[in-house]
């Protein structure tokens, strides 16, 4: 199944992803762990895969690939959602919401794609 976002889609879903990269190496040295237990949508391996594909621009996912996106895109969208709750201030607030807009748009069609399979 080929997913089609647009470009800023694109650009946050990469965000996204490097985020999660950075998250998952930050703990490997800690937990003495390269996987997560927390399946395969944790996995670094899966988050470099999928990263690698989201920067060639080549969304051809399957099922596995397009749920574990969707599972990253809801977890991202709960901690955008507690932050625009609790904002630092103002600005910070406006831009996690309209984050947070174009975060739900990425996940609306990733999960019309899971959805097709």
């Amino acid at each position: 199944m080929q997913l089609h976002l647009e470009p800023d889609e694109l650009n946050l879903l990469a965000n996204i992803l490097l985020e999660r990269v950075g998250t998952i190496s930050a703990q490997a040295p800690s937990t003495g762990s390269v996987q997560s237990d927390r399946g395969i949508g944790q996995s670094p391996r899966f988050i470099n895969d999928v990263l690698d594909k989201v920067l060639a621009r080549d969304l051809r996912l399957d099922s596995d690939e397009l749920e574990g996106v969707a599972d990253l895109l809801r977890a991202q969208k709960r901690t955008l959602t507690e932050g625009i709750a609790h904002p630092e201030n103002a600005a910070h607030k406006i831009e996690q919401q309209q984050k947070l807009g174009l975060l739900e748009r990425v996940l609306e069609r990733v999960t019309e794609a899971c959805v097709m399979f």
